[in-house]
């Protein structure tokens, strides 16, 4: 714990550690608090590419908590840097919801249904047959590449588990016989950028969540120190079945502070 408490920034997941859809998870409020009265660098770091920073902002203003835009980073703004880093001014048929539209046209990404340089495919609710063959058209036909914002088959929710990005762009995947390249994490770029932005040194950094495969894994490939939380998807049971191993297990996010607070 004494290398915890010495850590200058922490990166947090949101799904399944902060909250479960709109239900706040035990020790939430009290982990920003102790990064803030600490003085410790912070980021939340969500594979979910559906709301902006804005909106993310204001959903944990809902459920008691205030953190500024800032302190968010989504996979949707980590897909718009890599994009506008590999074609800069690039152009996009995009199916997600308004956190990655709005990530793109940030960078000044446009959209595009007729010649497109990518298909972008993130968390969406109005998923439809038509917008699935229009993209699997513009990959087979017109050479677009193809994107997902984030490789997570599923997410937690206050009702349960629910299909994520990497169940969305499966049926895309296989019309075309081709692989998505993920942004998201566990994908190590996501976890450097997000280092970059708090301006500190991996080995002083620590991230929090609640996937063995994405958040932990990211974790360790970046090495940036971890904690699991079970909290979320993860069960203890669950670690074993990987090769690799969290540096911490908590229950949530209340442990992990009594920890801190010792």
């Amino acid at each position: 714990m004494k290398e915890l408490k010495k850590k200058n920034a922490f990166i947090s997941d949101m799904d399944g550690v902060i909250y479960h859809g709109n239900r706040l998870l035990n020790g939430a409020v009290d982990f920003v608090e102790w990064l803030r009265s600490n003085k410790k660098k912070y980021l939340f770091l969500t594979n979910s590419s559906e709301r902006t920073p804005r909106e993310l902002r204001e959903k944990l203003l809902r459920l008691g908590i205030d953190v500024p835009e800032d302190n968010f980073y989504t996979s949707a703004l980590a897909t718009a840097d890599f994009l506008s880093r590999q074609r800069p001014n690039c152009s996009v048929f995009a199916i997600g919801e308004a956190g990655l539209y709005n990530a793109l046209y940030e960078r000044g990404i446009s959209m595009n249904d007729n010649t497109p340089d990518y298909v972008v495919v993130g968390e969406t609710r109005t998923y439809s047959y038509e917008r699935l063959e229009k993209a699997v058209h513009l990959i087979n036909n017109k050479g677009a590449r193809l994107i997902g914002t984030n490789p997570d088959m599923t997410g937690p929710t206050e009702h349960g588990v629910v299909p994520a990005t990497g169940a969305l762009i499966a049926p895309i995947e296989l019309a075309t016989n081709t692989k998505a390249y993920f942004i998201g994490k566990p994908n190590p770029l996501m976890m450097r950028r997000a280092v970059k932005r708090l301006g500190v040194m991996s080995r002083e950094t620590m991230i929090v969540g609640d996937r063995m495969d994405t958040d932990i894994v990211a974790g360790v490939e970046a090495e940036v120190d971890t904690v699991l939380v079970l909290s979320g998807v993860t069960s203890l049971e669950d670690i074993d079945r990987y090769a690799y191993r969290p540096a911490h297990v908590m229950r949530g996010l209340d442990e992990l502070v009594e920890q801190l607070r010792s």
